[in-house]
């Protein structure tokens, strides 16, 4: 079922808290110190006094706004209290509708605090989509001290110690409320991002192929943290894009590319490159460029090499057990972080692959071979084989792209991968089925809880969270149970990640929030008590005037001053303009081709393009409005303006057409709607021209209520949207029926979640029980009173039969229908033998957030419109139809997120209840570690305890290596370096190396020495030399990090590991026409069985060595 959519004591050697935690990020850690990004401390000093000086004046203009709302909330106080408030003085009389506020006419639920979600950080609120071209946000990653974003320019950064601070963004490109950040050099599209502490290097992989390393403390060589910063090192990794990266237990890192190409950079060339000064730039990438070893062309598979052809979309490394996942949409591969070895390949139901031919585990080997080698062993194939090789290649080819092609329809599809920290896998598909799996890759169970594609997973503790193509977030723990559920965004999740005590969503409008790890839990409610009762300070009242106008133009051509006597109304004050027209081209030629258009994705025609460039014109388009949105169905046609001055504000244009004639098929009559965001509002503007004659009132119904409940907005409405659309692949795979993403309950329409919405057109209502000379009558002596009583759109709305809810002002002008053509004043009504009675066919109705009339504008009802005018232009007569024009004052209550990100950083930090319930859900529990010292001979395990002496609480354990050194004779320590991710050196296996100790209870993990003293170097691909390791005694550093539940600071325990070598160092040159044979499949090392999790230990190991 869906969820409810609520839219360590002691240190062995020393002991490290870190400050990490909502309200106290913690400083970045010891990091590998190296030349190559080398930056000095004056620098640093300067760079801290820039960015000072401009948080600063942030921070005084954030004080002025809060000031500008306070009066503000007291203004609007007073004015309540007056008895004639001069808006309600200025503004028309109105007819409401019966029949609004129930079922899906239902109001959409607004507040100052959503009341079905916990509170959030916003990080980057929703941006325009137009504001997005070619710099869509794709993907998120974290580190200890700061969040980084990729995307199609380059990488951003922001720092934890900064998240609560006033934006400093620019509006033109949806940063005005974004939290200060920093933003690289432009580059191409960044695909995937990868950290890594130990080295304190963020890598990037990009479009073209290069991977970027980015320093986490780098600035701008000048110490301006405003400019633009620069990659340190990058290489030439791919000839297509790189579309995944990983760091393994061994420091190495791993990229993915189309077509199943798997490489891997070893982590001794990468840690030369970063020793390299700048000077030496160059051959720093050079070296690593040619240091890759390419999976695929170092093994064969019973002589064929095609084993994992699908792009490798995904790329986990499950440094537990020292392995690392591969994955494309419909295949897995399991590798051996170690020795680099395939074990495994299966599809997404847990069967093996049967292209890869191999029966069981045991069946399979991986063979290794020098170039040399392997042209000869190639030319040995059979003439059956090559064949055989080549029609499965090109059978795997034709599959890949059919799984491109048609992803949409193959629910099997895998769209997300996450290792939990039980050491369980967890995939999601596009049907929203969740698998687990375990770490040998045999799937357990699944489980189903939302029927929309899994977009990202994100895990931290006893939590795993999943983002959905819907919005939702779900937050399951362990066993796979649901713990709760909301929709987070207004459009697809597309990645998450966490750091300072935050889980951080990104959206694929490209907004970021931020979700304590406690939620759902003990702090939501109180936090969004506290934020609803200080809305006075971050609540903004914005004013905009909307003119809208119909007219059923009949096929034909207006003149320039007809175009102006009806929009003569724009003056400065006026910032959207709406025109709705009917009628624009009809027959039946024009509707065929209207809908054959719109069975391929076309719209438009030239009598509407010469209409949109006249009104243009008239508006003066270009210099003082511009038009952000248009839709065409067959003979009606719908357009948007917006002042220039207004533009930044409005966007998330989307379109929508509803056929209702000849079987609902046919546009002569229907309806077509733009949707669009003004001050982060929904607006949507309907144009509608329903069934004609006298008679057909119940058709006239059916035709609104059929628009009403299927009107879906999807597509971009000109070739500015299009364009902002296209620009990203993300948007292109993710984007729905529901373009902007407003998020709707369970089979409520679409047009019931916007805040303002205004149908205009040629509703063709008549009058009845009204002769023609008896209309004509009253009619010229302005007796509308009695007319209006015989309305038939009044009388339907005071019913309750149409347009419920929905308001009129009332009217005060002559039936616009219907005239003689080119006749002047009341004396042009239908005088030919049909006589037809003049009726208000023309109208413009509306619905705003009001409950009641007299709501006060607030973020519980955050449109309040008002009509001040309300009129038919009877002066012009181009056709039989009378333009009808309205002008709406409308009042927009919004959100200054800058403000109540700062709020909220304020409650956090000085709200006693709050803070205590912080202290209490961040306690580390007590934990003992049984040993300081381990000293290993050769193939020895030893055992190390982790107790948790907690009663109550778990506690989550990781376990990294800080850093190796070599022994000298006097036993000093010397040569210190620390591979890449805090890995392991490949001699030492620590299994495993995080996990859950319940209350009370003891892990127990194996520290063996693997005999691994050869080392490969590899020039282009080709192996070219083996090395074996030092004979110098060895000695790590393990670093125990513990830490409770729901906080991310940690408690380190840290445990030296010794062992001797007894060889002396040599190199080994490669004999010729030789090859080195490794058992693939099956992990051929010790007898000791892996433990399964941290709450189990394995018997047989109670048994063995221990310290």
């Amino acid at each position: 079922m869906d969820p409810p959519l609520i839219d360590l004591d002691d240190d062995v050697l020393c002991t490290t808290t870190s400050s990490s935690s909502p309200l106290n990020p913690s400083p970045p850690p010891p990091t590998y110190v190296d030349r190559y990004f080398h930056s000095s401390s004056s620098d640093d000093d300067e760079e801290d006094e820039i960015l000072y000086d401009s948080v600063s004046s942030k921070s005084i203009e954030s004080t002025s706004k809060r000031l500008d709302y306070m009066l503000q909330f007291l203004d609007r106080k007073l004015s309540n209290d007056a008895s004639s408030p001069q808006n309600e003085r200025s503004s028309l009389p109105v007819f409401v509708a019966k029949g609004g506020g129930t079922g899906i006419f239902k109001l959409p639920v607004r507040s100052a605090v959503h009341p079905g979600r916990p509170p959030c950080l916003e990080v980057r609120p929703h941006p325009l989509r137009e504001s997005q071209v070619a710099c869509f946000l794709r993907t998120i990653t974290a580190t200890d001290s700061q969040l980084w974003a990729s995307s199609e320019y380059g990488v951003r950064v922001w720092d934890f110690k900064d998240l609560y601070e006033p934006g400093i963004g620019d509006l033109k490109t949806g940063d005005e409320y974004t939290a200060p950040f920093r933003e690289s050099a432009s580059t191409s599209p960044a695909m995937c991002l990868v950290g890594d502490e130990a080295s304190g290097v963020v890598w990037s992989g990009h479009r073209d192929g290069r991977i970027r390393g980015w320093k986490m403390t780098m600035l701008d060589q000048n110490g301006d943290r405003m400019r633009p910063f620069k990659e340190g090192l990058s290489w030439q990794a791919h000839r297509g894009p790189v579309l995944s990266l990983a760091i393994t237990s061994c420091g190495d890192m791993w990229s993915g590319l189309e077509g199943g190409i798997i490489k891997i950079w070893p982590w001794e060339a990468i840690e030369k490159a970063l020793s390299l000064t700048n000077e030496e730039r160059h051959m720093a990438s050079l070296m690593v460029e040619r240091s890759y070893i390419d999976l695929r062309n170092q093994f064969n598979v019973n002589g064929f090499s095609n084993i994992f052809t699908s792009d490798v979309k995904y790329l986990l490394s499950d440094n537990s057990r020292g392995k690392v996942w591969s994955a494309g949409y419909q295949s897995f591969a399991l590798w051996n972080a170690r020795t680099r070895e395939l074990l495994k390949v299966f599809n997404t139901d847990g069967q093996i692959e049967n292209r890869v031919e191999f029966s069981s585990a045991q069946d399979f080997s991986v063979e290794y071979v020098s170039s040399s080698k392997k042209e000869k062993m190639q030319s040995s194939f059979g003439f059956f084989q090559r064949s055989r090789n080549a029609i499965m290649g090109a059978a795997d080819a034709v599959r890949r792209v059919a799984v491109k092609g048609a992803f949409g329809d193959d629910n099997r599809r895998t769209d997300a991968l996450v290792l939990a920290i039980d050491g369980m896998i967890w995939t999601g598909c596009t049907s929203g089925l969740l698998v687990q799996w375990d770490g040998n890759g045999n799937r357990i169970q699944e489980f189903q809880y939302h029927s929309f594609p899994v977009q990202c997973f994100c895990t931290y503790g006893p939590r795993i969270w999943v983002g959905y193509a819907s919005g939702t977030v779900q937050v399951l723990d362990l066993s796979g149970t649901l713990l709760g559920g909301w929709v987070a965004h207004s459009s697809p999740v597309i990645e998450m990640t966490v750091g300072a005590g935050y889980i951080f969503t990104l959206a694929n409008h490209g907004g970021i929030r931020g979700w304590n790890i406690t939620s759902p839990g003990p702090l939501d409610s109180p936090l969004c008590s506290e934020l609803a009762g200080k809305e006075f300070l971050y609540t903004r009242i914005e004013n905009v005037k909307i003119l809208t106008g119909t007219w059923n133009v009949a096929q034909g051509r207006a003149s320039h001053d007809s175009l102006i006597s009806w929009l003569s109304s724009v003056g400065s004050d006026v910032g959207i303009v709406v025109v709705g027209l009917q009628e624009v081209e009809m027959g039946a030629g024009v509707l065929a081709m209207s809908a054959a258009k719109e069975t391929v994705g076309l719209e438009g025609s030239s009598v509407g393009q010469w209409w949109l460039d006249m009104i243009g014109k008239t508006l003066d388009e270009g210099s003082t409005f511009e038009r952000v949105g248009s839709r065409q169905l067959a003979g009606l046609l719908l357009a948007v303006w917006v002042r220039n001055n207004l533009k930044a504000h409005v966007g998330d244009v989307d379109a929508a057409a509803v056929p209702c004639g000849f079987g609902r098929a046919i546009g002569n009559k229907g309806a077509v709607g733009l949707r669009l965001r003004v001050y982060d509002r929904i607006m949507c503007f309907v144009n509608c021209h329903f069934a004609a004659h006298l008679e057909a009132v119940n058709r006239r119904n059916a035709d609104f209520d059929h628009v009403y409940q299927t009107m879906t907005f999807s597509r971009p409405t000109n070739l500015f949207n299009a364009a902002a659309v296209g620009s990203s692949s993300a948007v292109q795979m993710l984007r729905g029926t529901n373009a902007i993403g407003v998020q709707t309950a369970e089979g409520m329409p679409e047009l019931s979640e916007a805040d303002l919405v205004i149908f205009l057109g040629d509703f063709n209502y008549r009058l009845d029980g009204v002769s023609y000379d008896e209309a004509r009558d009253f009619i010229s002596q302005r007796c509308f009173d009695w007319l209006r009583e015989r309305d038939q759109l009044r009388a339907e709305m005071k019913a309750g039969n149409v347009f419920q809810g929905m308001s009129e002002a009332v009217i005060t002008f002559p039936p616009t229908y219907k005239f003689e053509r080119h006749q002047v004043g009341l004396a042009g009504y239908d005088s030919s033998e049909k006589k037809r009675i003049p009726a208000w066919c023309d109208r413009i109705l509306y619905r705003d957030s009001r409950s009641a009339l007299v709501s006060e504008c607030s973020l519980e009802c955050p449109v309040v419109s008002s009509i001040l005018r309300y009129e038919a232009c009877m002066d012009v007569t181009d056709s039989d139809h009378k333009p009808v024009r309205c002008i709406f004052n409308v009042d927009i209550a919004r959100v200054d997120e800058s403000i109540r990100r700062q709020v909220l950083g304020e409650i956090l930090g000085s709200n006693e209840k709050i803070k205590y319930l912080l202290e209490e859900l961040c306690k580390i529990p007590e934990t003992i570690v049984s040993t300081n010292n381990i000293i290993l001979q050769n193939q020895d395990t030893s055992i190390l305890r982790i107790t948790n002496r907690c009663g109550k609480n778990e506690a989550l354990f990781e376990i990294n290596c800080e850093g190796q050194s070599s022994i000298k004779e006097g036993g000093e320590a010397a040569d210190h370096c620390t591979r890449g991710a805090f890995g392991f050196p490949r001699w030492l296996e620590v299994n495993p190396a995080a996990g859950i100790i319940r209350p009370n209870n003891i892990a127990e993990v194996s520290v063996h020495h693997d005999e691994f003293q050869t080392l490969e170097e590899f020039l282009d691909g080709v192996p070219q030399n083996f090395w074996c390791e030092d004979n110098r005694d060895k000695e790590v550093i393990l670093v125990v990090k513990v830490r409770g539940c729901h906080t991310t600071e940690m408690r380190n325990h840290r445990v030296r590991v010794q062992h001797c070598f007894t060889a002396k160092t040599k190199g080994i040159e490669p004999a010729p026409n030789s090859s080195q044979q490794i058992q693939g499949t099956v992990l051929q090392r010790s007898d000791i069985q892996r433990l399964s999790n941290s709450y189990d230990v394995v018997d047989h190991l109670r048994n063995l060595h221990s310290p």
